[in-house]
């Protein structure tokens, strides 16, 4: 606003100035040449310049009001504007603080469950004096249980955390072998996994190990809610110029309301939709999720209640530019 008034001075001296010199040229120009003048070029008959200064006050007077118009229209706009900005902006910036909140929060329940149940088991112990051999055993394994929960949990939170900032490491990925590989990793004897790579040795241009965590994942849901006797479709394709991975599973399905929320952090659906195994943390789509975005990609699913679910993956592929 200082600035505007600074200008708008600035210009007012400036107009005024130029209107009163326009002003006496004119006068001059029109009296005749038997009008005296004084010493500075003014003529000095009263008429003509009772006609000049109130045409000059009235011009000072129309450049004010108009430049107190445009101030004010500069106030008003900017201040509004200043407000949609700062909202905008601090509406974001809640919106972030929220997040993080909430994922904070929910870090601090998963983490905060294994160890109550390891405190537990501990306890119990503790006070049984005539422990076996065998039921310490049974409680060490649960215990590393539980760590080897806690270490996934926290490895997913940091790969989270670092995702947000990541600038990866990118190279040419055939992505048909390492989905290849992750499904004979899951089942070696290929009974449960129908892997269908229409499109062999299809590359992409990106980070080898997240792209390998991402197949991970997919694949790893798939088996995960679906029963043990069913058989898990995985596809290698090429789609519209993209890698197209796809996972179709049988199971009971995802449904409308949860659909649009299984990729939020910590977000479970029905338990009871896994085939017998505790759910995991909710964490995996969303690590997908956030895979595929840093690679500029596409993942979509879709699914109903009692019918197939389908999780596809789109990914630019290589360039000849880039190979």
């Amino acid at each position: 606003m200082s600035i505007s008034l600074i200008f708008s001075v600035t210009i007012y001296n400036t107009t005024t100035s130029e209107v009163n010199d326009r002003l006496r040229q004119l006068q001059m120009h029109l009296e005749r040449p038997t009008v005296p003048i004084d010493e500075d070029g003014n003529p000095i008959n009263p008429r003509y310049t009772a006609f000049r200064d109130d045409q000059r006050d009235r011009a000072n007077k129309n450049i004010l009001l108009a430049l107190v118009y445009v101030n004010l229209l500069i106030l008003v706009g900017g201040g509004a504007m200043s407000y949609a900005l700062a909202r905008r902006t601090l509406s974001q910036i809640e919106e972030v603080h929220d997040r993080q909140s909430r994922f904070t929060s929910d870090a601090s329940h998963e983490l905060r469950t294994p160890l109550a149940v390891m405190k537990t088991e501990l306890e119990v112990a503790l006070r049984d004096p005539k422990l076996s051999k065998d039921e310490m055993r049974e409680l060490l394994e649960s215990n590393l249980e539980e760590v080897n929960k806690l270490t996934r949990l926290s490895q997913m939170l940091l790969q989270l955390s670092k995702g947000e900032h990541a600038k990866l490491e990118r190279e040419p990925v055939n992505i048909t072998k390492i989905v290849e590989d992750v499904a004979r990793r899951y089942d070696p004897s290929g009974e449960r996994i129908d892997l269908k790579s229409i499109h062999k040795n299809l590359l992409v241009h990106g980070n080898l190990s997240s792209i390998e965590e991402l197949v991970t994942i997919l694949i790893d849901n798939a088996l995960k809610y679906s029963p043990s006797d069913s058989l898990v479709t995985v596809r290698v394709s090429k789609r519209n110029n993209k890698a197209c991975v796809e996972t179709i599973n049988t199971g009971k399905g995802i449904s409308a309301d949860d659909l649009p929320k299984i990729f939020d952090r910590f977000y479970r659906a029905d338990s009871s939709r896994t085939n017998g195994e505790k759910a995991g943390y909710g964490l995996g789509l969303s690590l997908a999720k956030q895979i595929v975005q840093l690679h500029s990609g596409e993942l979509n699913a879709s699914s109903a209640p009692g019918h197939a679910t389908t999780f596809t993956v789109l990914l630019p592929i290589l360039s000849n530019k880039k190979a």
